[in-house]
């Protein structure tokens, strides 16, 4: 069978952009190696922000953000999205100073970030510690656990008929017919278009198609305390190691970002830190003193790309109107919904309503 497009990797960017796809009229296909929205996607710490986000992409991540809060419009259900702002720390002069100029940087690109004094943000948030030298606030920051976004997505690709494909690899792309053949080892995929959705494993498939993709790879260790009784409302981050916490409806509190894991997903080899996970864990008792004697319940692993420059990695690839990448590395979860649209409007024939961050910056040509 024969599809118009091909997304390879079912995480939250080539989900959205395959569901955009079909509702614009394509016949499209979704393969994904493992579960849907079960990789980076679905194992993140969900902070929808505009305080982490490098300046040129806020207008993106402001457009994101709408989408998650509206998620019940396109997505089919609301995603619980918890909006009562994030409160970033800085505890000593150079990271005040790192924090005031991001600040500023945000706020001028057109987010409400705003230096706040610390009595303010304990008014906002009484648990906050009394240690921080200086405390940025957007109102707009929030997140949404980020395994319903998974499991609303995979049943909005059921109702618009994309042919969802778990537990298939591709291991291999060649132009042929119309267009390109992908072979799983089980069957060759064909379809006019393909779209490169793979996260942390797009180094690999753009070498399929002849490019060098300077990517690199962020292993963040997540971290879930037992249950605790309400004391957190806000989101909390720190600014040089963007770590952020925040607490669930249950009672736990997710820990994400910090100091990294080990390892290259490219050579199959990705581990903890424990020393690593063991600051994480102090720095979020600075962060909050009412963290003190929590015990830790899980732990795992969630990997990210990483362009050179910080930026996202959309669109199509250098002289090929049929082949695309779309990569956004800390941003994604923020911006993915708007991005995946975007890119969606150019696979479709359409002018997008912003610019895309072109791969060709980047790519250099290999082999092929």
């Amino acid at each position: 069978m024969s599809y118009d497009a091909a997304i390879v990797g079912g995480g939250l960017l080539g989900s959205i952009t395959a569901l955009k796809l079909a509702k614009g009229g394509m016949r499209v296909v979704v393969i994904e190696r493992g579960g849907l929205c079960r990789g980076a996607s679905g194992v993140n710490a969900g902070t929808i922000t505009l305080q982490f986000v490098e300046p040129e992409v806020v207008p993106y991540a402001r457009k994101g953000r709408e989408l998650w809060q509206g998620a019940g419009d396109w997505l089919g259900r609301d995603l619980d999205f918890v909006d009562k702002g994030v409160l970033t720390l800085a505890f000593t002069e150079a990271e005040a100073e790192l924090l005031a100029a991001q600040t500023m940087e945000r706020h001028s690109a057109g987010a409400p970030n705003e230096i706040v004094t610390l009595e303010h943000a304990r008014r906002i948030e009484p648990s906050l510690s009394k240690r921080p030298v200086l405390v940025s606030h957007c109102s707009l920051d929030g997140w949404i656990p980020s395994n319903l976004a998974g499991h609303a997505l995979g049943r909005a690709l059921h109702r618009a008929d994309v042919e969802v494909r778990e537990g298939v690899s591709v291991e291999g792309i060649e132009r042929g017919g119309t267009g390109y053949i992908l072979d799983t080892g089980r069957e060759a995929v064909a379809a006019a278009r393909v779209v490169l959705a793979g996260g942390a494993w797009l180094v690999p498939m753009a070498r399929w198609l002849g490019f060098d993709l300077p990517l690199g790879c962020l292993v963040n260790q997540i971290i879930v305390t037992e249950r605790m009784a309400p004391f957190l409302g806000s989101t909390i981050g720190v600014a040089r190691r963007r770590l952020t916490l925040k607490q669930a409806a249950n009672g736990t509190v997710l820990i994400g970002g910090g100091w990294q894991g080990d390892g290259d997903p490219q050579r199959g080899a990705v581990a903890l830190i424990p020393k690593n996970l063991r600051g994480n864990i102090r720095l979020a008792r600075h962060c909050v003193p009412a963290l003190d004697g929590a015990r830790a319940v899980r732990v795992w692993l969630g990997l990210q790309d990483k362009s050179p420059d910080g930026l996202p990695v959309i669109g199509p690839l250098p002289g090929r109107d049929d082949a695309f990448i779309i990569a956004c590395g800390h941003s994604g979860f923020t911006m993915g919904p708007y991005v995946a649209r975007l890119l969606s409007d150019v696979i479709l024939g359409r002018e997008p309503e912003m610019p895309l961050f072109d791969p060709a910056r980047l790519l250099s040509v290999g082999g092929k």
